[in-house]
């Protein structure tokens, strides 16, 4: 857990409580749906209080009747003990040692189910149960009896949970349902408390892939198919009981009941869904009509059959997005100035003469943390199958670097506690990659192609040697030297994050020398003075009129012939 000073601690819960923030999207591809058979999913970690760090837990064996201390994920508030398991795996970043990954999204919900009193929140109920749980039906086992066992202190959140051979999406909300009644005296009693959550999981057909992005996805659900669907036993009755629902239970919609729908959940929540669905599958033709707010729009399928079987590669470009091609695209707008910067400085919603106005909420945004993607591979050993593809900062910007979840030693550049986000450290990844992507944000439309040229060149690289790297893995495993196996590929992914944060760090200065002071250096070291788009000068003549026009002096015009 991090570290952080009381002072800090207040300042972070002013951002977390005070501010809407619609953060992170999630992108989940189920094994017939990937190019290998591998099942991937997709986590952008959003946050203004986000620290781009590779967490690591190693397994552990503890005694009977131990406690396990829980501080709120966010802030870092103690809110209580609960129960330690016997035996827990090792997890590096959002994966564990059997090749199980969970990504989330918060999508809010009703204010009054939020149990502020419960013991476990949302970030360590993804750790917590990565650390107990070997598959994804076990994963959603443990997350229900953890909930059952200890409530919900969190919002809504939308869980990406995948295994080897399966990919679920699970969608919980609390049920904090106290009955409010007073006494002989007068004071207020709170009475039969409900304790815990109500949720919905479903299983992404394979052949298909699926996304979330901060808003309930899951409407209508099949009640009896146990394989593909499972939810809580009150999910609808509970509704019912608050009198939020009351048709027939085959009629009932998770997202409706207990998320309902707003133009903002549209527009900067599914609007990132609508995206990545319309670059995977564009033969489905899909219309922008529905996150725009158009009455009678179709709204978007929970999920979608790729047009083309979706890579590691593909994985990457669809988490690089600013709605490029579309009506939405941020490139475009009058706010991305004339060297066409997707990225709007918060608040995401502002107010001018008491109208309200808000910026396009894309994948790719300045205030991430960390991101990944991940494979589970079901034909060849969890130590070499179960990668992490992990990159900090920006998702436009960042190098999705190769970490195995077999590590044992996080590199120094990914560790927690090398610097954080009140904190700059020279060797810290993070700080690295933002020094980059916040220099080029000053003149974006050039910068960001000497950036994707060295981010391409490090990723395909990745890409290429990947092959020859688990074979030889696969060949020391299959002589009997597992621990010897999980060396090679611990040493293999530190050398790559090394090298990969040297580099940037390099291409840092390289930016900074060419781009200093609005010249630009051409390839032979000319210094060159570009002039600002001519459409950007028109739009200055436009609001300024003759302001900046050169005009001639009279002395000019009255000199003799």
């Amino acid at each position: 857990m991090k570290t952080i000073s009381y002072f800090k601690v207040f300042i972070v819960l002013g951002l977390l409580y005070s501010l809407q923030v619609h953060a992170c999207t999630n992108i989940l591809i189920s094994k017939g749906a990937s190019v290998d058979g591998s099942v991937m999913i997709s986590y952008v970690a959003d946050s203004h209080t986000l620290y781009g760090e590779l967490y690591y837990r190693p397994a552990n064996d503890y005694a009977p009747g131990t406690k396990m201390q829980i501080y709120d994920w966010d802030s870092t508030i103690y809110l209580g003990n609960i129960r330690q398991a016997l035996h827990t795996y090792s997890v590096v970043g959002n994966m564990n040692e059997h090749q199980l990954t969970i990504g989330e999204t918060t999508f809010g919900g009703r204010d009054s189910l939020i149990d502020r009193s419960a013991t476990l929140d949302y970030g360590n109920l993804i750790y917590i149960t990565l650390q107990r749980a070997r598959t994804a039906r076990a994963a959603i086992d443990t997350i229900a009896t953890l909930l059952s066992e200890n409530g919900y202190h969190s919002e809504g959140e939308s869980f990406s949970i995948a295994d080897p051979y399966e990919v679920w999406i699970m969608e919980i909300v609390g049920k904090c349902s106290p009955e409010i009644i007073k006494g002989k005296n007068g004071k207020v009693i709170q009475t039969n408390y409900d304790k815990g959550a109500v949720w919905v999981a479903r299983r992404i057909p394979d052949g298909y892939m699926c996304a979330h992005a901060n808003q309930s996805r899951i409407k209508q659900f099949p009640l009896n198919d146990p394989q593909n669907c499972v939810y809580s036993k009150d999910v609808i009755s509970f509704a019912r009981g608050k009198g939020w629902f009351k048709g027939e239970d085959k009629d009932f919609s998770f997202a409706d009941t207990y998320v309902p729908l707003t133009y903002e959940s549209l527009r900067l929540c599914e609007a990132r869904v609508y995206s990545i669905f319309r670059r995977s599958a564009p033969s489905l033709k899909l219309s922008a009509d529905y996150v725009e707010g158009k009455n009678e729009a179709t709204p978007l399928p929970l999920w979608i059959k790729p047009d083309n079987k979706i890579g590691v590669k593909e994985m990457m470009a669809l988490m690089r997005d600013h709605y490029e091609g579309t009506d939405l695209d941020m490139t475009n707008d009058f706010g991305a100035g004339p060297f066409k910067c997707p990225y709007r400085w918060r608040p995401l919603t502002w107010k001018v003469d008491s109208i309200e106005y808000f910026n396009e909420r894309a994948i790719s945004t300045q205030q991430t943390g960390f991101s990944f993607i991940s494979q589970s591979r079901s034909w060849i050993p969890d130590c070499i199958g179960g990668m992490v593809w992990f990159g900090v900062d920006d998702t436009y910007s960042t190098v999705y670097m190769p970490i195995y979840c077999s590590m044992q030693v996080i590199p120094q550049q990914l560790a927690q506690g090398n610097g954080n986000l009140f904190t700059y450290s020279e060797t810290s990844a993070f700080w690295t990659f933002n020094f980059v992507s916040n220099w080029a944000y000053t003149r974006y439309s050039d910068m960001i192609i000497d950036i994707q040229k060295i981010q391409r060149s490090l990723e395909d690289k990745f890409l290429m040697f990947q092959p020859y790297i688990e074979k030889t893995a696969q060949d020391i495993y299959n002589s009997g030297k597992v621990n010897e196996c999980m060396q090679f590929l611990n040493d293999y992914s530190l050398n790559q994050v090394t090298n990969t944060a040297d580099r940037w760090k390099q291409l840092g200065h390289e930016l900074l020398v060419k781009y200093i002071d609005g010249n630009v250096k051409d390839d032979k070291g000319n210094v060159t003075h570009p002039p600002y788009p001519q459409w950007w000068y028109k739009k200055i003549i436009n609001q300024t009129n003759d302001h900046f026009k050169i005009k001639k002096l009279k002395s000019e015009t009255d000199k003799p012939q």
